[in-house]
């Protein structure tokens, strides 16, 4: 497909836009099951991303001068907040943090696509033709329109999966692990704010790629039906974590008053 000077911008700054957003969806989930649940259990159901996520952090410590060590590495995501202060740090000042965010969030990035280009192509295959805007709302009705077809996109990743042509393992196994991977998106146990950076150096760094190295956009639109699906999947499992929160709160407290 070709695209036209004016919008390769836009097409960065919106893949930014909901890369920020998967993530802020991941943290949602993640902060909603580990209220359940322990975190060590939580992390434990997603054992796949887990050891992606941590490899990748011990690879962005040691190259940042951080001390690793087996139970530091661990130790902030059983107190049950992603964001909590109690992990191993980055002895670089700004930019270490950035890396150490930085190398989980390729490589879980990097195995959600090989997983969804191995296992996912029957669900990928029934998401809607339009997935999520490649513009930015530039008034309120766009926004409000934007946000309406993200809720029917959860709606459509839900019909996708429970499709009856989607019956058999393969699709029960891509579904786990797409769990696993985009849930452990979520920011690292005192590193929200790396986090955060670590998108914004991904949406500069391919901008400033794709000015000197033609094709870049059109990498990133061909993914964009990953990124939808990634997106869509979080929204629908954070809608779920909030129903179950409500009814798990809602028994402890019948338990309280009983």
């Amino acid at each position: 497909m070709a695209i036209s000077a004016r919008s390769h911008a836009m097409i960065y700054a919106a893949a930014t836009v909901w890369l920020a957003v998967m993530v802020l969806l991941a943290w949602g989930v993640h902060c909603l099951w580990s209220s359940i649940a322990k975190p060590r259990t939580v992390n434990g159901v997603l054992l796949p991303g887990t050891l992606i996520a941590q490899l990748g952090q011990i690879v962005g410590l040691l190259i940042t001068g951080g001390t690793v060590n087996t139970s530091g590495a661990t130790r902030g995501e059983d107190k049950g907040s992603p964001a909590g202060d109690s992990g191993p740090q980055p002895k670089i000042p700004i930019i270490g943090p950035v890396i150490v965010a930085l190398l989980p969030m390729a490589a879980l990035g990097a195995a959600l696509y090989v997983v969804m280009m191995k296992l996912g192509v029957p669900v990928l295959a029934r998401m809607p033709k339009d997935p999520i805007p490649m513009e930015l709302p530039a008034t309120m009705s766009a926004f409000w329109d934007q946000l309406r077809g993200v809720i029917s996109l959860a709606e459509a990743t839900l019909n996708a999966v429970r499709s009856p042509e989607n019956t058999n393992w393969h699709v029960a196994v891509f579904v786990y692990l797409m769990i696993c991977l985009t849930v452990r998106m979520a920011p690292l146990p005192g590193n929200a704010r790396g986090h955060i950076g670590a998108v914004v150096v991904l949406g500069a760094v391919a901008w400033l790629t794709g000015t000197v190295t033609p094709g870049i956009p059109e990498i990133i639109l061909g993914a964009w039906p990953i990124l939808s699906l990634a997106v869509g999947s979080l929204l629908l499992l954070l809608m779920i974590s909030l129903i179950a929160r409500g009814v798990f709160s809602a028994f402890q407290m019948m338990m309280t008053i009983c």
